[in-house]
């Protein structure tokens, strides 16, 4: 993957990588707002920025094996769907039991049904 040749779009890349990356881990402790998503753009960014930074997210033992499922096929494991799955799920019920908006209820968990059907029909790493 190449990089940008400006340095000015590489220091801009390297940032939104890096932001990425925090709002990530940020998404491990917070319900409702998603880490993957973040792991994605973070690697994207640091391959057309900073390929030291890529490789340290490829070679990362956290982030590493997905990214690498996810670069070849778009495959997820079916530990990181269960997972997933189950974010989802508490989520929903956290909805469910705090906002009075039943229609705002139901429009959030159909969006994560939708996300849940893409999830499980995207292919699984061999093994």
């Amino acid at each position: 993957m190449a990089t940008a040749r400006s340095p000015l779009v590489r220091a801009l890349l390297l940032a939104l990588a890096v932001a990425s990356l925090g709002l990530a881990a940020l998404g491990l402790a917070t319900p409702g707002l998603p880490s993957t998503e973040f792991v994605l753009l973070a690697a994207w960014a640091a391959a057309r920025s900073s390929p030291r930074f890529h490789r340290w997210l490829l070679d990362s033992r956290l982030f590493g094996p997905s990214l690498r499922y996810w670069r070849d096929g778009g495959r997820v494991s079916r530990r990181a769907k269960w997972a997933a799955s189950a974010s989802m799920l508490a989520c929903a019920a956290l909805l469910v039991w705090t906002v009075p908006h039943r229609w705002a209820v139901a429009a959030a968990i159909a969006c994560m049904a939708g996300v849940q059907v893409w999830l499980w029909r995207r292919p699984e790493p061999p093994g």
